[in-house]
């Protein structure tokens, strides 16, 4: 969330510098949508929540619906997922959990998927992303459905052609639980061997790039599920969305239907050392 925030408060700068007065942005909230594509059911949450207050959704397969946020929203959605909750709301999930309740009060627990916001943030743009740097639970893109936009993920997930949503396929090194033949996640590689080299922090911090820092590039793992989406905490240049004229998103858990998706190709050595061999397409 402080990385959309940086890159709105540098463009505020430069784009202050050339434009004489910014525009005044649409009064009034943003509507988000969602739907549920997964053959699971979903927990979703949000934090901040909605303009009600409202900041947990039960989403079964298939299934979908709307909220309202405040102009200015600065938040981030998740997907819950193998959630057992009581009549008073409390509980556990197996990802995304939030000190186990329904109701969350803050964010969740890593790994979990992201769609992080930073709407109104000058002159009426909205900033948007999916992130995985944290890791990944559920496949998920977002797509525009009102206003003006620089680029935006089509209906069935692509960006453009060769450019869609399909599952992580995670090497067993990230898998969560540690190692497991049935994960339930995929998390990144700074929060499970938390080295410097990884978190690209101390003697690292600087120039830091998965190809050229990180003893092996896990990045591509989850680039070639998302190639949208941010892979890991300086994937800037491909991974952040633009919108305005009061937009209005769709956020989908879900991925490309197979006669669609075509995912990029990477050099099978380099897949073979993440410990994940050749990837087939995703069948969802």
């Amino acid at each position: 969330m402080r990385r959309l925030a940086l890159i709105a408060a540098v463009l505020t700068v430069g784009l202050l510098a050339a434009a004489p007065a910014a525009s005044a942005a649409r009064a009034g909230a943003h509507t988000i949508y969602f739907i549920n594509r997964t053959p699971v059911k979903i927990w979703m949450a949000a934090s901040p929540g909605s303009t009600s207050g409202r900041t947990g959704w039960t989403v079964p397969a298939g299934a979908g619906g709307s909220f309202e946020v405040s102009q200015g929203w600065n938040g981030r959605i998740w997907g819950r997922t193998g959630c057992h909750f009581n009549g008073e709301g409390e509980g556990h999930c197996a990802t995304g959990d939030c000190d186990g309740r329904f109701e969350c009060r803050g964010w969740g627990d890593i790994p979990a998927t992201l769609a992080e916001y930073n709407l109104d943030s000058f002159a009426g743009l909205d900033f948007y992303d999916v992130s995985m740097v944290d890791g990944s639970n559920l496949p998920m893109y977002i797509r525009v459905i009102h206003g003006e936009t620089d680029r935006s993920v089509d209906a069935n997930g692509c960006l453009s052609s060769g450019r869609c949503t399909t599952e992580v396929h995670c090497p067993r090194a990230l898998r969560v639980p540690r190692g497991s033949p049935d994960p339930v996640g995929c998390i990144s590689p700074c929060a499970r061997f938390d080295t410097d080299r990884y978190c690209c922090r101390g003697p690292f911090a600087a120039h830091c790039s998965p190809a050229r820092t990180w003893p092996i590039d896990y990045s591509k793992v989850f680039k070639r599920a998302e190639p949208y989406a941010y892979s890991w905490s300086g994937d800037d240049a491909t991974s952040v969305f633009t919108c305005k004229g009061g937009c209005d998103y769709e956020i989908v858990f879900g991925v490309t239907p197979p006669s669609i998706a075509h995912p990029p190709r990477f050099p099978a050595l380099s897949l073979e050392r993440l410990g994940v061999g050749p990837l087939p397409v995703a069948t969802g």
